[in-house]
C-alpha cells in the first residue's frame, strides 16, 4: 500500500521533470507538432503547425536561437529580418521537489505546535503549468494549474520563520490538483524607452515602455506584485526559509497556500514605481477559506525607487499594508482566559492591523548582489494570515558562479533576525497557539534568528539541484529549546 501511494505522490511531477529536462530541440519539434525525426520525407504532407497561431512552449525560443544561420555571400543582400511572430498563446511549466529534515536538537519540552526535536524528515512536491492568452493588445490572461504533494516538517508547524516556503500549510498523502493563479493583466504604454520583456512563467515576451500603467485583476499571491526581491523571494530558485523570501512581518492576505483575490493597480513613471492593492482576507484568521462576501479585506500601498551606485542597478522598496477583519487581542484573550491557555480566537471583533516595511536590493559587482529587508506589524492583534512575527530584519548576498566558471550556479547567504511584542510572549507563555507556534510555555523568551546558505548548481538549461542548510536559534522565540539545524535537498526543472 505504502509503495502504491509512493508511486501516485511522485507520478505527476516526476514525469513534468522528465518532459522538462528533454533537450530543448526535441521540445521544439513537440511544440511544431512534428515528432523528433531527421529529415522527414518531402513528400509529407504540410500541416498547420502552433507557430502559424502564435503558440510558444517554454524553451522554443532558446531551440530556435541554436539554430546556424548562414552569412550572406559577397555581393549578396542580406536577408530580411523575419517578421516577429504574433503571440497569442503561451505555455510553461514547472516541477520542483524538496526534501527537508531536521538533526537531533536539545529540547526539554514541547508543546502542540513544537518542531519535533528528533531526526525527521519530510519532502514536497509541485508541478505546475502556465497557460496564457493574449485578447487584445495589452492584455494577458493567466491561469496556473498545479499538482501538490507532500508535508512541511511538522505539518508546517514549530518555526515562526518557516524553514521550507514550499510547504503550504495544507499537506496530503496523495497528490492533489488546484487552481491557484487565475487573473487577467492589462498594460498601458505611456511612453519613455521602450525595453524588452523575455517570455517567462506568467509573463509574455515583447517589448513595452519604461513609463506605463498595468492592472491586474483576479486569483494571484499578493507576493507577486508587492516586496519583491531577485535575490530573495523564490523559494523554487533561491531561499527556502519564509522570512528570507518575504519580509517576516508583512501579514499579506492569503489562504493557506498563499494567493487570494484581488486587484492590483501600477503606475511606472521614470525612476519610480508606485502600486495599489485590495485582497480579500481569510474568513477566519490562517483559513483555507478566503471570505466569499470581500467583507474582510487588505489595503496594500507601495512606493519603489530604483537608482544606481557606481553605475550598478539598486532599488529600494516601501510597501504598507492594512488589515481589516475578525480578529482578537492578545490582552483580551489572556483577560477572558481567567488563568487558563487563552485563545484569540474566543474574543475576535471587526479591527484594523497595520504594518509598514522596507526592501533593498543591490548588484555590488556584475556577480554580486546583496538585499535586505526590514519590517513591523501592529502585535497587539493576532496575526491573520502569514506568520507569527510582529518585527523582522534580514540581510543577504548572492553570488553567481560565473568566477568559478559555472555562470548558471549560485551560492547564497542570509542572516534574519524575528521578534513579537511583549503582550504576545505574554500570550505564547500562557499556553497560547499561534499561527505556526507554540511550545505551551515560553518561559525564557529570545528573538528568533536564522542563518541559511545554499548552493545551487545548473544541470542542464532547464533542471537545477539545490543544496540548503539552515540553523534556528531560539526556534518559536524559545530560549529552551534548540538551536535547530535542518538540511535540504532541492530539485527544480522549468521550461
Amino acid at each position: 500500500m505504502f509503495e502504491n501511494k509512493a508511486r501516485r505522490a511522485l507520478a505527476c511531477p516526476l514525469l513534468m521533470l522528465a518532459i522538462i529536462s528533454l533537450p530543448t530541440s526535441v521540445l521544439a519539434q513537440v511544440a511544431r507538432g512534428s515528432p523528433p525525426a531527421a529529415n522527414p520525407p518531402s513528400s509529407a504532407p504540410q500541416v498547420s503547425t502552433p507557430e502559424a497561431i502564435g503558440l510558444k512552449i517554454g524553451t522554443d525560443a532558446a531551440a530556435a536561437a541554436d539554430q546556424p544561420v548562414r552569412p550572406p555571400k559577397a555581393g549578396e543582400p542580406a536577408p530580411a529580418a523575419a517578421a516577429p511572430v504574433d503571440q497569442r498563446w503561451a505555455i510553461h511549466g514547472q516541477a520542483t521537489f524538496v526534501d527537508q529534515g531536521t538533526l537531533p536538537f536539545r529540547s526539554p519540552y514541547r508543546g502542540p505546535n513544537s518542531l519535533d526535536a528528533g531526526a525527521r524528515g519530510r519532502e514536497t512536491i509541485d508541478a505546475t503549468v502556465y497557460l496564457g492568452f493574449k485578447p487584445w493588445t495589452g492584455a494577458e490572461i493567466w491561469v496556473n494549474q498545479e499538482v501538490d504533494q507532500g508535508f512541511g516538517l511538522n505539518d508546517t508547524l514549530g518555526a515562526a520563520g518557516f524553514p521550507s516556503a514550499e510547504a503550504y500549510k495544507v499537506g496530503k498523502s496523495d497528490p492533489y490538483l488546484r487552481l491557484q493563479r487565475a487573473f487577467i493583466r492589462q498594460t498601458l504604454d505611456l511612453g519613455g524607452e521602450r525595453e524588452t520583456a523575455d517570455p517567462d512563467q506568467n509573463q509574455f515576451g515583447g517589448s513595452r515602455t519604461a513609463d506605463r500603467l498595468v492592472f491586474t485583476v483576479g486569483k494571484f499571491g499578493a507576493v507577486d506584485i508587492f516586496d519583491n526581491n531577485r535575490f530573495a523571494h523564490d523559494p523554487r530558485g533561491d531561499f527556502l526559509n519564509w522570512s528570507v523570501d518575504d519580509t517576516g512581518s508583512f501579514d499579506y492576505a492569503a489562504d493557506a497556500w498563499g494567493y487570494t483575490v484581488g486587484a492590483a493597480a501600477e503606475w511606472y513613471q521614470g525612476q519610480w514605481t508606485v502600486r495599489a492593492a485590495v485582497f480579500d482576507l481569510s474568513d477566519v484568521p490562517n483559513s483555507t477559506t478566503l471570505d466569499g462576501r470581500f467583507s474582510q479585506f487588505q489595503l496594500v500601498g507601495e512606493l519603489e525607487r530604483r537608482f544606481k551606485i557606481a553605475g550598478r542597478d539598486g532599488k529600494v522598496e516601501v510597501t504598507g499594508f492594512l488589515s481589516r477583519g475578525r480578529m482578537g487581542t492578545y490582552a483580551d484573550a489572556i483577560a477572558a482566559a481567567g488563568g487558563g491557555a487563552p485563545d484569540t480566537a474566543s474574543v475576535r471583533r471587526y479591527a484594523s492591523r497595520p504594518g509598514v516595511s522596507a526592501n533593498l536590493e543591490q548588484r555590488l559587482t556584475d556577480h554580486l548582489g546583496f538585499f535586505a529587508r526590514a519590517g513591523v506589524s501592529n502585535g497587539d492583534y493576532e496575526t491573520y494570515e502569514f506568520t507569527d512575527i510582529d518585527a523582522s530584519v534580514a540581510a543577504g548576498l548572492s553570488l553567481s558562479g560565473d568566477r568559478w566558471g559555472r555562470k548558471d550556479d549560485t551560492v547564497a547567504l542570509a542572516v534574519v533576525q524575528n521578534e513579537i511584542s511583549k503582550i504576545h510572549r505574554q500570550y505564547l507563555a500562557d499556553g497560547g497557539l499561534g499561527v505556526l507556534i507554540g511550545d505551551g510555555r515560553l518561559p525564557h523568551y529570545g528573538p528568533e534568528r536564522i542563518v541559511e546558505a545554499y548552493y545551487t548548481a545548473a544541470v542542464s538549461k532547464a533542471l537545477k539541484i539545490t543544496f540548503d542548510g539552515q540553523v534556528i536559534d531560539n526556534i518559536a522565540y524559545n530560549r529552551d529549546r534548540g538551536p535547530a539545524a535542518i538540511l535540504a535537498v532541492r530539485l527544480h526543472a522549468q521550461l
